[in-house]
């Protein structure tokens, strides 16, 4: 199976929902175990949710913190850094 239909099972995984029909959990774990590339694309896109979930501020859809992450992240890039995705700025 290729990845992309992995990530599709993996974002369904990181939003709560149910995998595709296709996809077993231990068929997805499997393929984590096996693909860097999708190990990292799961851990950006759990990054990604949490930077827009609610804070318990008051903060109804986490934009504030979802805008810091990002300046923070092109200043880095900027910078010589490592861009939001971990890849090397350049």
């Amino acid at each position: 199976m290729p990845c992309s239909r992995f990530r599709t099972a993996l974002s369904a995984r990181v939003d709560g929902e149910a995998l595709p029909p296709d996809t077993t959990g231990p068929a997805l774990d499997a393929h984590l175990a096996s693909c860097a590339p999708c190990r990292r694309w799961e851990e950006d896109a759990r990054r990604l949710r949490e930077a827009t979930l609610p804070a318990d501020d008051g903060d109804a859809c986490g934009a504030d913190r979802l805008l810091a992450r990002l300046r923070a992240d092109l200043r880095g890039h900027a910078e010589g850094g490592r861009g939001w995705n971990g890849t090397r700025a350049g």
